[in-house]
This record gives C-alpha cells, sequence and structure tokens, in this order.
C-alpha cells in the first residue's frame, strides 16, 4: 500500500526508468547515480512483494507486475499534472509546460505561422520544441507529443491530424532541366540525376506519383542522398539534379522562376501532418491548446 511521500517519489522514479529503459538513463534524468537508483528500485519491490523489473547488462524492461503498475502510475501522475496545470493557471497565471518533438519540415510550414498567436493567447505556458527528421519515441524520450507524417506513426499510438492532405512534386532548376532535357513521365526519371531521401527510419524513399488514378513509384537514381529537405531543395536550386519534395516547401521557389515542376502533369498526395502520443497518458493542457490554434490556421482540421 502507498502510504507516504516517498513511496509516491519512488513510483515516479520506477517510471521514469520504465520509460528509458535504461538505469543509466534515467539517473542522468534524474541527476542521481545509478547506484542509487538501483538500490531504491530494489527497496520498492521489497516493500511491495513482487518483482517490478527484469535487469540484464545492457537494458531494463518491466515484468508483467511492473507493466501494469507503470500504466497506472503513468495515468494517476498525468491525471494529477493536469489538475495542477489547471490550478496554477487559474489562481497564479502559469499555465505549465509541454515538450513536442517535431519534423523539420513543419516546423516552418506549421508552427512558425502559429507562435505569434499561440504566445500571445498562452503567454503563461511553456512550449519546448526539438526539431529532427529520424522517428522519436516520444514516451521513451520524455516529450508530451511528436509531430510527423500520419502514414509513419504507430497503430498503438493517438494520431491527430492537424493538416490537409500533402503534395508532394519532383523540381528541377530550369538551368539543369534545359541540359538534362524535362522528364515527361516518372519513368523517364530513371535516366536523371536525382537527389535520393533516406527517411527518418533509416530507409531510401522510393519516390511516389499519381495522376488520376494511375499511381507509379519509383526507384530513383542518384549519387546525392539526403535526409533533409533543406539540402535537397538547396541542390536542386544549384542545379545538381532533381529533388522530390512538398509542393508548400518549393512553391516560393516555383513562383520565383528558380524551380520548376520536373514532371508536370504527375504529384503525389500524401498523408497530413499529426501529432502522436501515447494513449496512456493525459492530454497536456498547453498540447490542447497547441492543436486548437494551429487547427484554426488549418480549418479544414477544426
Amino acid at each position: 500500500m502507498v502510504s507516504n511521500r516517498n513511496e509516491l517519489s519512488d513510483l515516479a522514479v520506477f517510471l521514469q526508468i520504465v520509460r528509458a529503459r535504461s538505469f543509466r538513463k534515467a539517473a542522468d534524468q534524474l541527476e542521481i547515480s545509478v547506484s542509487a537508483l538501483s538500490h531504491r528500485m530494489k527497496a520498492l519491490e521489497a516493500r511491495l512483494g513482487v518483482r517490478l523489473l527484469n535487469r540484464t547488462s545492457r537494458s531494463v524492461s518491466p515484468t508483467a507486475a511492473g507493466s501494469a503498475l507503470a500504466e497506472k502510475v503513468s495515468a494517476g501522475l498525468d491525471l494529477i499534472t493536469s489538475g495542477l496545470e489547471e490550478l496554477q493557471g487559474r489562481f497564479s497565471g502559469i499555465a505549465g509546460s509541454v515538450r513536442i518533438n517535431v519534423l523539420r519540415d513543419a516546423v516552418d510550414l506549421l508552427l512558425t505561422p502559429v507562435l505569434p498567436l499561440f504566445r500571445e493567447r498562452y503567454p503563461n505556458i511553456e512550449l519546448e520544441i526539438a526539431s529532427n527528421d529520424y522517428f522519436v519515441d516520444v514516451t521513451a524520450e520524455g516529450f508530451d507529443a511528436g509531430l510527423r507524417y500520419a502514414g509513419t506513426i504507430p497503430e498503438d499510438m493517438i494520431a491527430v491530424p492537424v493538416t490537409e492532405a500533402l503534395n508532394w512534386v519532383a523540381v528541377a532548376s530550369p538551368a539543369y532541366l534545359a541540359r538534362s532535357g524535362r522528364p515527361t513521365k516518372p519513368e523517364d526519371l530513371l535516366s536523371h540525376n536525382c537527389i535520393r531521401i533516406r527517411t527518418g527510419r533509416g530507409q531510401i524513399y522510393h519516390w511516389e506519383f499519381e495522376r488520376g488514378e494511375d499511381k507509379r513509384q519509383i526507384d530513383v537514381p542518384g549519387a546525392l542522398i539526403s535526409g533533409s529537405t533543406d539540402v535537397s531543395v538547396s541542390a536542386a536550386l544549384s542545379g545538381i539534379g532533381i529533388a522530390y519534395c512538398l509542393e508548400k516547401v518549393a512553391e516560393p521557389y516555383l513562383r520565383a522562376g528558380r524551380l520548376e515542376r520536373a514532371v508536370p502533369d504527375w504529384s503525389s498526395l500524401g498523408p497530413p501532418l499529426a501529432f502522436y502520443y501515447s494513449s496512456r497518458r493525459q492530454v497536456p493542457y498547453g498540447l490542447q491548446a497547441l492543436i486548437q490554434t494551429i487547427r484554426e490556421v488549418q480549418p479544414r482540421h477544426r
């Protein structure tokens, strides 16, 4: 039976270990020694009379009992945190904090336009944004949510779309197309220098195209590979080859004539951007506020 504050503290520490899957990572996050952390967990298991963690020299994982307890503790702590944030926001002007991990493309496309409105409306919400392109286990890494393309989010996570479906196009500089010729169909890309894409899961992406009901997927050739849209677009602007990116990213360069659609009649409508988070966690007030603000700017997803 949980009978004192130390017990509650130990349960929170136990949850940190389960999420980190490592005594070392959890100890670093909590700023205590690994030996002290291990001692606390052994004492907790002794008091409860059940083994909570499977320990090896390389990893830590919860037992069946540990998994069940972690789920209950997570739900309870999230509920307490949400209640405290609401209380603080009502009586002290502090409305809590939210940590999100965001795809780089989403920063300029989605967050930058809404941040001024969000800061104006919620000046007391602390918003922390980390940006990278590899897929992140947001629960294990201590984030409240991630923001990725909906098609890449695991089925056991809650996904909340915040954009419409997004269009992908192949683009190149006028100089490259004048020198190398313009492809008229996706298969023509096989004889071009393409800037290939390595996805956040480490795979080489096959470019997708559609025209009406006709859909094609091309494993394009090219000596330059990048996981960054910025690098791909910059390379296309410099005349190196053909890039594949979101049409919204290419729009300013298309309008200015610095890029052109490389296969004009073909594009691909892909999944929307979506926030994702564990179904076992209470959605923080700050995240709810951010999603609502984005949806006002993206009215199709109200």
